[in-house]
């Protein structure tokens, strides 16, 4: 990881924090601003570039302008439909129920993580899986921090627990049927979002793809059932033997595995 942490131009108290909250997360240098612009200091330390804000983080890849950082994107229109009534597919393919425990293998951004947490509640268990830790330590920072008027996301979002690591080493600690639902959703195999969020995402992110070792430990840990997320022409449901919940007019598709 070869990356510099420093201010937006105009840096208040609070962003000292930040910058010094992220230093000590990450073991990176922090760096004067000196108003130099983002390309200047990719140029400069030929490092990725982490910018604190007054309130949030913009993480810069190297070579690139456009910023990726946190936000709850599709979890929040799609609680507000479960909150109209309507059923949310992950939900579905997962049965996931109040009190339940649900691992997430691929949690980037969160979204579905949110959705699980929202839908198993105070008595349930969400732990989400990252292998980059830059990604890792942004969404764990947003999830807890995200400045949203919206309490029934706020609380979702902040018990989900947030762990920098690779998959398979991962579910390789976990006891034989600890979880309930077990859930992987390579997203960047195929680009199913269409934000330049998501992009930067794809290109900054851990691009391990789903192997059968994966899906075997996966099956191992769950208790009830390994929930498949991908583009609806994807190989891997029919590979591993996921049963494809087609669903028509989208490009995502849902696969179970049952234990």
């Amino acid at each position: 990881m070869n990356v510099i942490i420093t201010t937006a131009g105009r840096p208040d108290e609070h962003s000292a924090t930040l910058v010094q909250q992220a230093a000590d997360a990450l073991q990176a240098p922090v760096v004067e601003r000196k108003k130099r612009s983002i390309p200047t200091l990719q140029n400069i330390y030929q490092a990725d570039v982490l910018v604190a804000g007054k309130d949030h983080y913009s993480f810069y890849p190297k070579g690139s302008d456009e910023p990726f950082f946190f936000h709850p994107n599709s979890a929040t229109y799609r609680l507000k439909r479960i909150l109209k009534g309507e059923i949310d597919p992950l939900v579905a393919a997962a049965d996931l129920q109040p009190g339940d425990s649900f691992l997430d293998c691929t949690l980037g951004l969160g979204s579905d993580a949110i959705i699980a947490s929202s839908t198993v509640g105070e008595k349930g268990i969400v732990e989400g899986i990252e292998g980059d830790p830059i990604v890792a330590f942004l969404t764990k920072v947003g999830l807890h921090n995200f400045p949203i008027v919206f309490p029934l996301l706020q609380d979702a979002m902040s018990r989900i627990q947030v762990i920098h690591s690779e998959a398979i080493d991962f579910l390789k600690t976990c006891d034989t049927n600890s979880r309930d639902v077990v859930f992987l959703d390579p997203m960047f195999t195929t680009p199913i979002e269409e934000s330049s969020n998501f992009e930067v995402l794809r290109a900054i992110g851990v691009t391990d793809a789903v192997s059968e070792q994966w899906v075997e430990e996966a099956l191992r840990v769950c208790r009830r059932r390994v929930v498949l997320k991908d583009h609806y022409q994807s190989p891997l449901f029919e590979r591993f033997g996921f049963i494809q919940q087609i669903r028509p007019y989208t490009k995502v598709h849902y696969g179970v595995l049952e234990k």
